[in-house]
């Protein structure tokens, strides 16, 4: 029999929740380019891609995202997501780690006052964060074991510090709700803005929740106690962030706001249709999805003497060749600058030897 406590832990839960909608995508491919952040450049760190493949470095428009090849459950979404590649340490080595799932919930539909406008973008997380004291708070990151034990005593966006049982890691993020439809800026609602009837900085809307859950088995990374023997190609577990690009079709998107049931995930439906296709990387002919690759590309783009010595690769993928890009030197000395900083932060890891 449920005790009289249960009941109004459940009735206060209840109360609390909104309805939700959850896309889960299949990785598309890998590769260092970032439309959002470095747009015309090959010299970003690697990024795990999922939902449509139509993303290269000067990918701007949902209608371009619209005309790929779809990994999301929902035709109806054809969003690009992505995030920084997690990789086992091996030495100097780097051994990829494709997640198990990628799961994006679109939370707080009921308090959302406007759906996500066609060629709506956002990044969220410090890809430069190197401490807890980094991580935006309101974006909730959290890296845990999320079967067993094996967290060990740790920061919440920290690695755990002991091995994972089955090696089942998961982290979290939660995306800015708020943004202003004249200049598509972001913000996280509350704080200091709870007085606006939205919870919303002055002249924005209230948009639903994106929240991104990936979950890794990391059992090729081996067993650790103390230093996890895993990087994000970003850097450390601080850096973990997440784009977005805005790829669902219209209708749909404003079939995503007809919340009636505050407790209850909600189907969204529209006029996509399932696609018999297999994903690929719309411009193989430039960046890699190589990690030693990506480094030199990298190094290229600011100071060779930052990076860690990369070991010999018997195949390598086809080097990268630098587009055209339209970008101001202004721009450019600010992708140097970001590269060296995570130049920095890989060859601070890779000095850590860590054995696995």
């Amino acid at each position: 029999m449920m005790t009289m406590s249960f009941l109004i832990t459940a009735l206060a839960l209840a109360s609390t929740a909104q309805a939700y909608h959850q896309i889960n995508a299949k990785v598309a491919f890998r590769k260092n380019i970032d439309p959002i952040v470095q747009p015309g450049q090959y010299t970003s760190h690697m990024h795990t891609f999922f939902g449509s493949d139509q993303v290269t470095v000067n990918t701007k428009t949902s209608a371009e995202a619209q005309t790929g090849c779809n990994t999301n459950d929902n035709p109806n979404d054809l969003s690009i997501y992505w995030i920084p590649t997690l990789y086992g340490v091996k030495n100097e080595n780097r051994i990829p780690i494709e997640p198990l799932s990628f799961k994006a919930y679109y939370n707080n539909i009921g308090d959302a006052e406007v759906t996500f406008p066609q060629d709506f973008k956002v990044v969220a997380g410090n890809a430069d964060a190197n401490s807890q004291a980094d991580v935006d708070a309101r974006s909730r990151l959290e890296w845990f074991c999320n079967v067993g034990g094996g967290q060990g005593t740790k920061d919440a966006s920290a690695f755990p510090t002991s091995t994972c049982d089955r090696g089942r890691l998961q982290a979290i993020l939660t995306f800015q709700d708020c943004f202003n439809p004249a200049t598509m800026a972001t913000a996280y609602s509350g704080g200091e803005h709870r007085q606006n009837s939205n919870w919303c900085p002055t002249g924005m809307k209230r948009i639903p929740q994106l929240r991104f859950s990936v979950r890794y088995d990391v059992s090729a990374a081996g067993s650790w106690n103390g230093v996890a023997p895993l990087e994000l190609a970003s850097g450390p577990s601080y850096s973990f962030h997440g784009d977005f690009i805005n790829g669902w079709l219209p209708e749909a998107a404003e079939n995503l706001m007809a919340a009636t049931d505050k407790r209850e995930w909600q189907p969204v439906g529209g006029p996509g249709r399932a696609q018999a296709c297999t994903p690929a990387d719309p411009d193989p002919e430039n960046g890699t999805s190589d990690w030693a690759e990506s480094v030199r590309a990298m190094e290229g783009a600011g100071n060779n003497a930052l990076a860690p010595s990369v070991p010999a690769v018997e195949a390598k993928e086809t080097p990268a060749t630098p587009a055209t890009s339209a970008t101001t030197e202004e721009d450019n000395d600010c992708y140097r600058k970001r590269a060296l900083r995570a130049m920095k932060r890989i060859s601070r890891i890779a000095r850590l030897s860590v054995r696995i």
